[in-house]
């Protein structure tokens, strides 16, 4: 009982730090950063943890260009967000190109200035 609380909890704090990855302003120092965390991880014997890890490791370009720039993907899912919502109201539409002209008119933030 007392081991399986321990690995719980080593995952925990495992979990803890990278969060705290989130947070880094430089480049270098939150790389040098996940590079200690991912090899704790991966040495840490604990299945999920390890698959945490090899997920970073897979997007290691992504997450650390996120340190420099700190663009996320927040606009894209947001804009297809609306692609579905578009593609939901146009059902019944005789061709792609119907819908298509939805989704232009949904995601365009067009203003329209007409008089009245």
């Amino acid at each position: 009982m007392l081991l399986k609380s321990c690995q719980t909890l080593r995952a925990h704090n495992i979990k803890l730090d990278l969060r705290d990855f989130w947070n880094y302003k430089y480049h270098k120092s939150a790389e040098g950063y996940v590079k200690r965390w991912y090899f704790w991880a991966i040495h840490s014997r604990h299945d999920p943890v390890i698959d945490c890890a090899n997920t970073i490791k897979r997007h290691w370009n992504g997450v650390t260009n996120y340190i420099k720039t700190k663009i996320d993907n927040r606009i894209l899912e947001g804009t297809n967000s609306l692609i579905q919502a578009a593609k939901d109201s146009a059902r019944g539409f005789r061709s792609t190109k119907n819908i298509i002209i939805t989704i232009y008119l949904m995601t365009g933030k067009l203003e329209f200035n007409l008089p009245t």
